[in-house]
């Protein structure tokens, strides 16, 4: 039994990491400073459900207090960290950007120091498929280079790893960066696509669906992804003795434990065969308003998962018919609403 700190805990990944390790007999020190960015409501839900759990106890900080942070890990001492608390979501980049900064970076600043102070057996950290921003070679590879971002969010978590490598360096603690590719399931964000048509459906409003519907997207179901989050936290990396330093390999290190993975389905979908999925599913019929392509989308994503299987036997499974039809049941559940 060990006790790890997640990050983010009360949010959408972070919850269902937590029920994940719980599950397994770990303890769970949750973090989350339970802002308005969404729906509190939604948060607080998430965390009532953790906390009728033995194992679990819940530290209401904001990532960018240095001196709360530093006393926590003093106090706790986390023998794994598991970093899911950031600011999401890609066009919110656009309107508040100063958000970013606070809690991407300064709030990811405060997660190094600590884990520099206790020497956690391994440091997991949320990163993103809008990494790979510009870069039009696909599938999206974690040895392909990622230095042309188009949001800032992507911008921060670029820098998050490559703090955590600096640290990894110079400190020897061992970290893990996730790009996540377009996480969906039950207790989803609001501020998501799924989540967003299905509330417009149900109320009978028109939904937006930018780029003409013909973007795709690796669809990733949530269990897949925690899966994966928690099957990295057991194994930390090494320095790679086989790094080439005349041609660096953008997604290991020869100087420092430090690794980057994808996590996602490698199964790209149309947004058009997804809004299917979910009228099927709901059992009504979309308006559609059909949008042009929004500042900071790109027209596809997919990931090359062939490290992580290797590295994790990592074996996402969920297709989206499956995945759809399990939010959709619990979002008439959670909101008490029908069908028709």
């Amino acid at each position: 039994m060990a006790l790890i700190l997640v990050t983010g805990a009360a949010g959408f990944i972070g919850s269902h990491v937590a029920h994940r390790l719980l599950d397994r007999g770990d303890e769970v020190l949750g973090l989350d400073n339970l802002n308005t960015y969404y729906d509190p409501a939604l948060k607080q839900a998430r965390l009532a459900r953790l906390e009728t759990r033995p194992g679990y106890r819940h530290a209401v900080v904001d990532l960018a207090d240095r001196e709360s942070m530093a006393r926590l890990f003093a106090e706790a001492r986390p023998q794994g960290v598991v970093h899911l608390a950031a600011q999401a979501g890609v066009r919110y980049s656009l309107e508040q950007p100063a958000a970013y900064v606070d809690s991407n970076l300064v709030g990811f600043l405060s997660i190094l120091e600590g884990c520099r102070a206790v020497a956690p057996s391994h440091l997991v950290y949320a990163s993103t498929s809008s990494v790979y921003g510009a870069n039009g070679k696909l599938p999206f590879s974690v040895h392909d280079s990622a230095q042309h971002p188009i949001t800032l969010y992507a911008a921060t978590k670029i820098a998050n790893e490559a703090m955590a490598h600096s640290y990894a360096h110079l400190f020897g603690i061992p970290a893990t960066g996730l790009r996540f590719f377009t996480v969906y399931g039950p207790w989803g964000r609001p501020d998501m696509a799924l989540f967003k048509f299905t509330q417009a459906i149900l109320e009978g409003r028109p939904i937006d669906v930018y780029g003409q519907g013909k973007m795709q997207r690796d669809f990733t179901y949530i269990d897949d992804i925690a899966a994966g989050v928690v099957a990295a936290l057991d194994r930390p990396p090494q320095a790679d003795p086989a790094w080439d330093p005349q041609a660096p390999d953008p997604a290991t290190s020869g100087v420092a434990p430090w690794r980057i993975l994808n996590l996602g389905a490698s199964r790209p979908v149309e947004l058009m065969r997804y809004i299917q999925v979910l009228e099927e599913k709901i059992g009504r019929k979309a308006e559609l308003n059909m949008m042009p392509m929004q500042p900071g989308d790109v027209v596809r994503t997919e990931a090359d998962v062939a490290e992580t299987m290797a590295a994790l036997d990592y074996a996402p499974d969920t297709p989206i018919e499956v995945g759809v039809g399990r939010f959709v049941d619990w979002y008439l559940d959670y909101y008490r609403v029908g069908r028709n």
